[in-house]
């Protein structure tokens, strides 16, 4: 299982990098997270800058997608060179986005007649998009999530996990991140906002 988190200049960091520390708590010799970026690094919002471990080419061709956020999003749904490498398939790849990254997957067509979520700020960028915007932290249908917030990035993960691995990995990775004390109640939230999108075998 391959997953590549699309990374961009000025990204936020607790979309992109919270979703890979949950996703690397999957042990698997087969299982593989990957920062893709248009660049060899990017900078994100508040200057850390990070090397891409992959291109956007290769990123195409994973599993799974998380298209992360940032606050240049909207510079890159204009860039038509740029969206025109996002090769994306929801037939045969699992798709999310966080925050404005939704706004992505909106201008590719990916969400016709999905609502979705994202952050208070692109909102109505979402909308203008033509996709009804839900007031809620994570939805999924079919093979494509979106989350709204920053710290629902761990939820968008467990999503991923549940879906490729079975819901007792996802507990088992968000467990390992969620707070010393807290951890029964956070699992317990994360999992009542994960557990209704997932399909019986992999809720089971």
């Amino acid at each position: 299982m391959h997953i590549a988190i699309l990374t961009f200049d000025g990204y936020n960091e607790l979309d992109s990098l919270i979703a890979l520390g949950v996703l690397n708590r999957v042990r698997k010799a087969d299982w593989r997270v990957s920062i893709a970026s248009p660049s060899p690094r990017v900078r994100s919002m508040n200057g850390v800058v990070i090397e891409s471990h992959i291109d956007l080419e290769q990123a195409c061709s994973a599993d799974a997608v998380i298209v992360g956020s940032g606050i240049r999003t909207r510079e890159v749904v204009a860039d038509q060179s740029l969206m025109a490498l996002l090769k994306l398939d929801p037939s045969r790849q699992l798709l999310a986005a966080q925050c404005s990254g939704t706004l992505v997957l909106a201008k590719l067509g990916l969400l016709d007649g999905v609502p979705a979520c994202t952050d208070s700020t692109t909102k109505p960028w979402v909308q203008a998009a033509g996709v009804d915007v839900l007031d809620q932290p994570l939805f999924a249908k079919g093979s494509i999530a979106t989350a709204g917030g920053c710290l629902s990035s761990a939820y968008l993960a467990g999503w991923l996990i549940a879906r490729s691995e079975g819901v007792d990995a996802a507990v088992e990775a968000l467990r390992y991140v969620a707070p010393v004390g807290e951890k029964d109640d956070y699992v317990a939230r994360a999992m009542r906002n994960i557990t209704p999108y997932l399909d019986r075998s992999a809720a089971a």
